[in-house]
């Protein structure tokens, strides 16, 4: 085992758990169901206004399984509780994940209905670790999509993680650090997300450091004196227009001491009219080498008016919203048991049936090279002129070379990105990417749905 990167203490891995996953397990181990199953992570549909999704969450996911342990106080927990006899607690104890991982690299796109991942270990130890999976690939993957969504709005200009003091909790706020990074994110406000990911922090002033001092001016000399080589300065506490000549007389006392002002920053107001002001008398008064960074209730919406408007802004720290995924806060994210001991399984509840067996997404290109079309296919298959999507990433409960760095996640969704037509990306509305299924899980579907329904529907008034 490796030390864990987890929001969770190391001897408490096993407890991450819903109950009945427990419950279900006693009852397995009782009926000696030992044998191999294959869990499959997918997601039903697609939130509003979405046409793809951005995989992240797999290392925490590796991290996990490679860890996963029940110590001896969490079962002397489990067996405070006075649910469970003393062979499935003792089980517990020698508790560890012997199984195999495929599943789409972080920084892929995904599509609606395919599996992110699939896990294949002996049916205890897959089943347990569902919560985890759920939680750790739902959350992750649906902030990678709101932040790529945000990127696309912003057309070239850059964008920062303001986000962290209103995510649900420390480790939603480290995660959409790292998530928003992989889909192109610049930089991120929290520092210890910086320090364990290895991206750039960002950061500027608060109106409370303006307030703090007599005057506005005196506040904006006193933050260039500490960082000349990174001045950004507050504007609108009071007045942004007057913050911006304030602003204009600082870098000028810069300029002098052979210094520059870096940016100014917008929290407040009419972004796009606010913006053009100050665009106005920085340039006026020499300084049109001075950015304007942009910040305050923004997400993918706000930056494509502001964009599609002309709006002179540079930069923007995008926090709240994206944090959240507000306008999609959820997704019908699901980890069903796809094949059991060599016998494919599916479930038929309405609205919510699965595709049994293990399996691959075949993505084809078309003559530009673009991306086509995906094909759900089974996993022992191959479909000629498509690209499997889905790697092996562990066996036998380790993992199978080296992690990807973040750069190397980054570089992978820039150019998944980069090959998903353009309409896909719309913002409200987009058609749906095509994914269809091969033949023959087409046909193992139609048999396994036969089976089920003669096996487990009675017939009876």
């Amino acid at each position: 085992m490796t030390e864990p990167k987890l929001p969770l203490p190391g001897e408490d891995l096993g407890l991450f758990t819903d109950l009945y996953e427990l419950t279900m397990s006693q009852a397995f181990l009782r009926q000696g169901m030992s044998a191999e199953a294959t869990f499959s992570l997918f997601t039903r549909t697609y939130p509003v206004n979405r046409a793809y999704f951005v995989s992240a969450g797999l290392e925490d996911v590796l991290d996990y399984l490679s860890n996963l342990n029940f110590s001896d106080r969490s079962v002397d927990y489990l067996r405070a509780t006075g649910i469970f006899n003393d062979d499935f607690l003792d089980y517990l104890l020698g508790f560890r994940f012997t199984g195999s991982v495929r599943a789409i690299p972080e920084g892929r796109l995904y599509f609606a209905g395919e599996p992110a991942v699939e896990v294949t270990a002996p049916l205890i130890q897959a089943q347990i670790a569902e919560t985890f999976i759920i939680n750790q690939v739902n959350l992750q993957s649906m902030l990678a999509t709101k932040a790529s969504r945000c990127v696309w709005a912003a057309q070239g200009r850059g964008v920062a993680d303001f986000a962290s003091r209103r995510t649900q909790g420390t480790d939603a706020a480290l995660k959409m650090a790292r998530a928003s990074y992989i889909a192109g994110f610049n930089s991120t406000s929290n520092v210890l997300a910086a320090n364990l990911y290895g991206m750039p922090p960002t950061g500027t002033m608060a109106h409370s450091f303006i307030s703090s001092f007599d005057s506005e001016l005196n506040a904006f000399r006193a933050y260039a004196e500490s960082f000349p080589d990174r001045t950004v300065l507050l504007v609108d506490t009071y007045d942004t227009v007057a913050g911006t000549w304030n602003a204009v007389t600082v870098g000028k006392e810069m300029e002098a001491k052979g210094q520059k002002l870096t940016a100014v920053r917008l929290d407040s107001g009419d972004f796009d009219e606010l913006s053009r002001q100050v665009r106005r008398i920085l340039d006026e008064s020499g300084l049109d080498h001075v950015k304007i960074l942009a910040s305050g209730g923004l997400d993918e919406y706000e930056l494509e008016k502001l964009v599609k408007a002309g709006a002179p802004i540079d930069m923007f720290g995008v926090g709240t919203k994206a944090g959240v995924s507000a306008d999609a806060p959820w997704t019908d994210m699901a980890y069903k048991l796809v094949s059991y001991d060599g016998r494919p399984v599916m479930k038929l509840s309405t609205d919510k049936v699965s595709l049994p067996g293990a399996k691959q997404v075949y993505r084809t290109k078309g003559a530009g090279g673009m991306f086509a079309k995906d094909i759900i296919a089974m996993a022992e298959e191959e479909l000629p002129g498509g690209l499997p999507v889905l790697e092996e990433v562990m066996k036998d409960g380790r993992r199978v070379g080296p992690a990807a760095t973040l750069e190397e996640v980054r570089r992978r969704f820039q150019e998944d990105f980069g090959l998903l037509d353009d309409r896909f990306k719309a913002l409200s509305n987009p058609p749906r990417y095509p994914v269809g299924i091969s033949g023959r899980l087409e046909r193992l579907t139609s048999a396994v749905r036969e089976e089920a329904m003669g096996v487990n529907v009675s017939d009876s008034d």
